[in-house]
């Protein structure tokens, strides 16, 4: 797992590339992240475009990132993730927890309550994906 830092606008994007899987790539995961939240970065979007594989370990990583962001008093949002990966998130019902969303702006926008928000619907994109083949 590679993980690439950057901001927009004062929020905290992380690149990930390749797979989110139990072992150092999820320690590596809530390490990086752990560091940026004592930092006082704690509005945070996880861009998953580039990860090709996350297992329950990785999804037990990413609500356990969540949890840390929560109680430091942040936020941490997804950005760009795969048709699996989102199939998972529904059947764990973790589509309750987490804000997902298809557009880096949008994502970024959900920090500023006075801003306009793109929702990304999940079910919906599911449905399109599985009609399309």
């Amino acid at each position: 797992m590679q993980i690439t830092e950057r901001e927009k606008e004062g929020i905290v994007v992380l690149d990930c590339a390749g797979q989110l899987v139990a072992g150092e790539t999820t320690g590596a995961m809530r390490e990086r992240l752990n560091q940026l939240i004592a930092a006082g970065k704690i509005r945070l979007i996880l861009n998953l475009a580039e990860v090709t594989y996350i297992d329950s370990s990785g999804l037990g990583a990413l609500v356990m990132c969540f949890s840390t962001a929560r109680r430091a008093g942040g936020m941490m949002k997804l950005l760009n993730l795969s048709r699996r990966t989102l199939e998972l998130i529904v059947l764990t019902r973790l589509e309750m927890v987490f804000e997902v969303f298809d557009d880096e702006q949008s994502a970024v926008n959900s920090f500023f309550p006075d801003r306009e928000i793109k929702k990304f619907d999940i079910l919906t994109f599911l449905q399109q994906r599985k009609s399309e083949g």
